[in-house]
């Protein structure tokens, strides 16, 4: 099983990859980072998609089926990705969901002339499943 270097250096060989991260949604803490940073700041950058991933994860109107019940720490966030499109880039973050807690999720900028987002939301899910933290 595959730990934090290992999945973002496998995000990274995904067509169009510019950039990838492992972010704690509750500090906005990188605990990880390789290739470019969107903004050229990988700490920045983390934060600032830290609150928008802590938006989404704690909006009880967001939740499946529209509960309407925001997240509960330790079970799996309601929402699997986020997907916010530039002009040039897709940025898609994926929660990842451990037996601990649920606030880190992958984060991974990728070019929109040559980058798959469907594929790389497959990939990312799978590499999220797999990833080992601690």
């Amino acid at each position: 099983m595959p730990g934090i270097d290992e999945s973002l250096l496998e995000a990274m060989r995904l067509p169009g990859a510019r950039g990838a991260s492992l972010v704690d949604w509750i500090s906005g803490l990188a605990l990880g980072a390789v290739g470019e940073a969107p903004g050229g700041d990988w700490e920045a950058t983390a934060a600032e998609t830290a609150e928008l991933a802590r938006h989404v994860a704690e909006s009880g109107s967001l939740a499946a089926g529209g509960t309407g019940t925001a997240v509960d720490p330790g079970k799996a966030p309601p929402v699997e990705d986020l997907i916010a499109t530039t002009g040039d880039a897709y940025h898609l973050l994926r929660f990842v969901s451990t037996p601990f807690d649920s606030t880190v999720f992958l984060h991974l900028w990728l070019g929109r002339d040559d980058g798959n987002l469907a594929l790389a939301r497959i990939r990312l899910a799978e590499m999220a499943d797999r990833l080992v933290l601690g």
